[in-house]
């Protein structure tokens, strides 16, 4: 007879199955705002009952749909957090890390990062489970080296993978295509066309539409060199294949190269078109981009509120029994209070010293917190550079630390002291969370743009780092994180900082560390707020908002 617990559990699979069933459902029909959604849904409640796998696969199909929307640092952040839940001594684990590892590559690629995506391709291919895949992850590969003008490492590639494939198989005219321009782009001498148009011979033979669509795309860029009239030709029905196949990208970019080949009084109208459909692309991605934020909000808010509502009651109870305690302490007072004006003159005696000693104690815990943010996380963060830095930088060391030198005898003399510097802020802040990184830690900062800190504050910018800085030096110590992404946004007059890492988590008796109240003490001031999201094993989640008016 199975047990409640038992009955439990099959329930919740059922629904994580029917949520993931659905989310797939509507991804056939390329409604993807809801299959995101149903995803996470999914991912949820394979979280909850331990079923790895499964969530596993849920957040890749959620990174690949941030990635074909668009959201690039989304698709990246996801995928990696897809890695927490797959084993790589798994056998049947392998087929998804090769897929999360490729899509890695693919919107890493589009961030114009090739050495990484190259790192990312090869991963997906040492974990393909079969040779159609594995020639895919090759093909990517390929392409990456190549737009990293790498095109000896490209060209090895492609010549080896063409020797697997026959002309009747679909993949051919696309690993011909890509063999092709690489060769011409090494050398403009070599005839590429003729295979090109080998190639898109095959396609138009299979009613192959999207293989038109890239053919015509190679051509055009060939003739651009040799023949304008053939370039402008096929830039044309590239623009009439783009919108048989109803792809706004291959629009934009057939519009692009037809506005830089075409005749003077043609480029206006092509210029309108491009400007409407550009405008049209940019408000559909920054869309899809806010929805998926908004559902990973939604979650990371109602894990934190359930984490805060427990503690809440937790500490109620606490209030409870302290009360309980008082009021009988209180009336075994009032039975023993025989001396009352005596005591009441020793009470107050004892209460002055007592106040006297606190102000004492302020006076040295502030010290102790500029000594703890200027100078001890200051040396922590050269210690750190010269363990990740082969190469360093011998006077640079020497400037920091005479730096700290300063403000450690300011700080004597209780003297606040502006630092005046022409290094702009967004490149101090990725020198000082960069300085963290490792051969076995990898650093992601999204947002980080010069405009993004225009019209924010000194204080709040100085605060933030200072933050930024105790964060990254309690992940050092205490976390084993591998992978630390922080992001920043503004949004409706306030500043968010996103912290994640995929360390050990925050253990109870560490979350009241001097650094960490520090922390929550700063952004307070500043009247912001501060959540931690953690669980032992799955890292650690620190969203902060700031508000900017």
């Amino acid at each position: 007879m199975e047990s409640n617990k038992d009955n439990l559990l099959k329930n919740s699979q059922r629904e994580g199955d029917f949520y993931y069933n659905r989310a797939k459902a509507f991804l056939a029909i390329k409604q993807s705002d809801s299959s995101y959604f149903y995803f996470n849904k999914a991912r949820q409640i394979y979280q909850e009952i331990n079923d790895s796998l499964s969530a596993a696969k849920s957040i890749i199909n959620m990174a690949i749909t941030q990635g074909e929307e668009g959201d690039y640092f989304g698709s990246q952040e996801t995928s990696l957090q897809a890695l927490d839940y797959l084993d790589k001594k798994e056998i049947k684990h392998h087929f998804y890390l090769s897929i999360n590892y490729n899509n890695l590559g693919a919107v890493t690629d589009y961030l114009k990062d090739y050495d990484q995506a190259i790192s990312f391709y090869k991963q997906a291919i040492n974990f393909s489970t079969d040779s159609a895949n594995r020639r895919i992850y090759e093909n990517n590969l390929a392409l990456s080296y190549q737009y990293a003008k790498r095109y000896d490492d490209a060209l090895a590639i492609f010549e080896h993978i063409i020797k697997q494939v026959q002309p009747k198989d679909p993949e051919y005219p696309r690993i011909l295509t890509n063999l092709a321009k690489t060769r011409w782009l090494k050398n403009h001498e070599y005839p590429a066309n003729i295979d090109f148009l080998k190639a898109m011979n095959i396609r138009v033979s299979k009613g192959d539409l999207w293989g038109i669509n890239s053919s015509y795309t190679h051509l055009a860029e060939y003739y651009e060199v040799v023949n304008k009239d053939s370039a402008l030709f096929y830039a044309i029905k590239r623009y009439s294949a783009a919108k048989n196949i109803n792809s706004p990208g291959d629009q934009i970019n057939a519009l692009n190269k037809l506005i830089e080949i075409s005749e003077p009084h043609k480029i206006r109208s092509y210029f309108i078109k491009f400007k409407q459909l550009s405008d049209s692309i940019q408000q559909a991605r920054s869309a899809a981009k806010n929805q998926f934020a908004l559902i990973r909000y939604e979650v990371e808010k109602n894990k934190a509120d359930n984490l805060r509502l427990e503690k809440e009651n937790a500490e109620k109870q606490s209030r409870l029994v302290r009360q309980r305690a008082i009021t009988g302490a209180s009336i075994s007072l009032l039975l023993l209070a025989v001396g009352g004006g005596s005591l009441w003159y020793k009470r107050r005696k004892q209460r002055l010293e007592l106040e006297a000693q606190n102000r004492i104690k302020e006076t040295q815990l502030n010290l102790s917190k500029k000594i703890h943010d200027v100078v001890a996380n200051g040396i922590y963060r050269v210690m750190s550079e010269i363990e990740n830095n082969d190469n360093v930088d011998r006077d640079g060391v020497l400037d920091k630390l005479e730096d700290m030198y300063h403000q450690s005898r300011d700080i004597s003399h209780d003297v606040e002291q502006q630092t005046i510097t022409e290094i702009p802020y967004s490149e101090q802040l990725a020198s000082l969370l960069k300085s963290f990184a490792a051969d076995q830690r990898l650093v992601l900062i999204a947002g980080n743009d010069p405009e993004q800190w225009e019209d924010v504050g000194k204080r709040v910018k100085d605060e933030v780092k200072h933050v930024l800085q105790e964060l990254m030096v309690n992940m050092k110590k205490h976390s084993q994180a591998e992978r630390v992404i922080v992001r920043f946004e503004k949004s409706d007059q306030r500043l968010m900082v996103f912290y994640k890492d995929n360390g050990v988590g925050m253990p109870a008796e560490n979350s009241g560390g001097k650094g960490l109240a520090n922390t929550v003490s700063r952004i307070e001031s500043l009247g912001g707020k501060i959540i931690f999201a953690s669980e032992p094993g799955e890292g650690l989640s620190i969203t902060t908002s700031i508000p900017l008016a």
